[in-house]
């Protein structure tokens, strides 16, 4: 990276800390579909097969479980696998590998499985029900699987450099809503950001939110409508999914009494009922209303952009919900 800082979108910001960790590690290479001579659906990798070369930069076919399966392979052999689903939903087709294979390896044997499995995810682009997935809470409950959803620029560029040098398989879920629509500053030296530390991105006294990724962006909006009436809500960006940063999640929780979990996600078995269900355990005591979520319909997204409206959280139905609470 040239410069002291750097402005950049959040796509720039993957980008950048990809072209880093190849520059800096032999062993780190890219696997997907139409990620060399295309770029990449949203030309994420665009210019990285001219600097690397077609190995360590390899098109797939469309065939999610088998080049899953051969990125564990090469894990195993000491590689550092970089895998891209050209969108999240397709991850699906992969799962398999994903949870009984990358997952349990070294439970099993105690073999290493250093590799990243990353995509666009998430709403709010008319992608509909085929390219609009939050898919956290269907890995959150597969043991040795890590999870990372970060919301602003320069923990996008941090925590890539951190899942790729991680000796664990790391789900890294990009919402792609935040792609060209938010930027950010990263310096030359910006240092990598450890896994599984939650962020608070806005201190506050009368209510918690806990949310990350695109919904981070929402929070801090109703944050801001409700300050003006002198209410201060506290919002902390979860960063990394799993490992859970709970003793950030707990304190948050016992300092303001009351928790809204905001997630882009359908309700029912969402991994924002993991969250409350961690708060209503371990700070019940502390509380001064029960625990809230704001969360999707339990629908598949729609494609038209009214209906996607309403089944996706917003600011209004947050600030909504955090009034009730209050009146709690």
């Amino acid at each position: 990276m040239s410069g002291d800082r750097k402005e950049v979108t959040f796509l720039d910001a993957i980008r950048q800390g990809l072209w880093d960790e190849m520059k800096a590690d032999p062993t780190v290479y890219l696997i997907g579909e139409d990620i060399g001579v295309y770029g990449g659906a949203f030309k994420l990798t665009a210019g990285l097969l001219d600097e690397f070369g077609p190995e360590r930069v390899i098109d797939t076919p469309i065939a999610e479980s088998g080049f899953v399966g051969a990125a564990i392979g090469s894990a195993m052999m000491g590689l550092r696998p970089v895998v891209e689903f050209q969108f999240i939903d397709f991850i699906a087709n992969a799962f398999d590998m994903i949870v009984n294979f990358a997952g349990t390896n070294h439970y099993r044997w105690g073999q290493k499985v250093p590799m990243v499995m990353r995509g666009p995810s998430g709403g709010r682009v008319s992608g509909s029900a085929f390219h609009s997935a939050n898919p956290e809470a269907y890995f959150n409950r597969a043991p040795g699987l890590k999870i990372v959803y970060p919301g602003t620029v320069e923990d996008a560029y941090g925590l890539i450099r951190s899942a790729i040098r991680d000796d664990n398989p790391v789900l890294f879920f990009e919402h792609k809503y935040l792609y060209r629509r938010i930027k950010g500053t990263i310096s030359a030296d910006a240092a990598p950001i450890p896994l599984g530390k939650a962020r608070l991105a806005r201190p506050g006294r009368d209510l918690s939110v806990i949310t990350y990724a695109a919904m981070l962006h929402v929070a801090l909006e109703a944050a801001e409508r409700l300050a003006v009436e002198g209410i201060e809500i506290e919002v902390l960006d979860l960063r990394t999914l799993k490992p859970l940063d709970e003793e950030a999640v707990l304190a948050t929780a016992r300092k303001t009494g009351r928790v809204v979990v905001l997630t882009e996600e359908p309700q029912t078995g969402s991994f924002a009922g993991e969250v409350a269900a961690r708060v209503a355990e371990k700070a019940f005591w502390h509380l001064d209303a029960p625990v809230a979520r704001v969360c999707c319909l339990d629908t598949p997204v729609p494609y038209s952009p009214p209906l996607e409206d309403e089944y996706l959280p917003n600011a209004d139905k947050l600030i909504a919900r955090i009034r009730e609470l209050l009146r709690a």
